[in-house]
């Protein structure tokens, strides 16, 4: 996983010197370390500064650049501008959909050289995920589906949203995830409706239909899926939703690599259309994710973009009706030449508690 190179191999294609990079994601996909650093990538190699909190764990993890300590009297910039200045390099691109406007200007004044604007450079690397991303995500996705079984376990009428959340939380943690991807969405009965509902104190009863949407992150990759259960037997037509959502999942995820984003989509949304909920599939199909819950390309209805081989893709169409309920199934697939791999491995048949 020898990121640096592959940046340093994109930067003659973009008219560029060097590229700087300080999110915390483009830090860990440059180097493979998050230590609130800045990594400066050049034709010939890397740089990477942080300071006293992270440099011993710096210089035992990252490799392939050169790791320099920061100090109060020459901070990330200065030593940036020494090496920009000493190897006369005139163009830097830098994470412009990352970067703020006070940022930029911090950069303007700090930095002998013209900044570009080049989030593209590393958007494209990250769309497609080798070996060693890919194996990350399938830990992580595997710590997600060991939750999912234990909250089944654990949920019973009379429970909370909020307690179901925190259950969540505390299953992906103890089985080894670093943190969770984003706050677990906990959505009970009529809260279902709404796609990004925040837990809260509605109570869980005989009937309802409970959506979980949820994730962690293992060595800096993210997971992510979405399950839909039945608290006792559901109403009929509580079912026949279930099966539309899932059908269009499957035909979704059929789809495979080679596409763009929007036709995914459609092979998806089609279904729900035929059966009458199309204005009730209120989002897109699918988004990227990687070292952010949120990347790109998205299998959503206005991405022209071609979903290339290697892409991990979320698939979780949805149908919403307000004030009854909702349905939501999502699994996370990587996209190949013949098709995808679905690294979800939870069943997706409705289950009744």
């Amino acid at each position: 996983m020898d990121h640096i190179a592959q940046i340093a191999g994109k930067l003659a294609d973009h008219q560029l010197d060097a590229m700087l990079l300080a999110s915390q994601a483009g830090e860990r996909y440059a180097v493979g370390f998050h230590g609130e650093g800045l990594v400066l990538v050049t034709r010939e190699g890397a740089h990477y500064s942080t300071d006293s909190r992270y440099i011993e764990a710096a210089r035992q993890e990252v490799q392939g650049a050169q790791v320099e300590l920061v100090t109060r009297e020459r901070g990330h910039l200065a030593l940036a501008a020494g090496y920009l200045q000493e190897h006369g390099l005139k163009r830097v691109g830098f994470e412009s959909g990352a970067v703020s406007v006070d940022a930029l200007a911090r950069y303007e004044r700090a930095l002998p050289c013209t900044l570009v604007p080049a989030q593209d450079l590393p958007d494209g690397l990250r769309a497609s995920k080798d070996g060693e991303e890919l194996a990350a995500m399938e830990a992580a996705q595997r710590i997600t589906d060991e939750a999912f079984q234990a909250i089944l376990n654990f949920i019973r009428p009379g429970q909370t949203e909020r307690e179901v959340a925190a259950r969540l939380v505390y299953e992906l943690l103890r089985r080894g995830g670093e943190r969770v991807s984003f706050d677990p969405i906990v959505a009970a009965g009529a809260n279902g409706s709404k796609p990004h509902a925040v837990p809260g104190d509605t109570v869980i009863q005989p009937g309802m239909f409970v959506t979980m949407d949820f994730g962690c992150v293992w060595r800096g990759y993210c997971s992510d899926m979405t399950r839909t259960v039945a608290v006792g037997k559901p109403a009929p037509e509580m079912e026949r939703v279930y099966q539309v959502v899932l059908e269009a999942q499957q035909a979704g995820i059929a789809a495979g690599a080679g596409l763009a984003g929007r036709e995914i989509d459609a092979a998806g949304r089609t279904v729900i259309q035929a059966a009458g909920y199309g204005e009730a599939f209120s989002h897109s199909f699918g988004h990227s994710l990687g070292l952010e819950i949120h990347e790109s390309p998205n299998a959503a209805p206005g991405e022209e973009r071609i979903m290339p081989v290697g892409a991990v893709v979320s698939a979780e169409p949805g149908i919403y009706l307000p004030g009854r309920f909702g349905v939501r199934i999502e699994d996370v697939i990587v996209l190949s030449e013949t098709g995808c791999r679905d690294l979800t491995k939870s069943p997706k048949e409705l289950i009744v508690l």
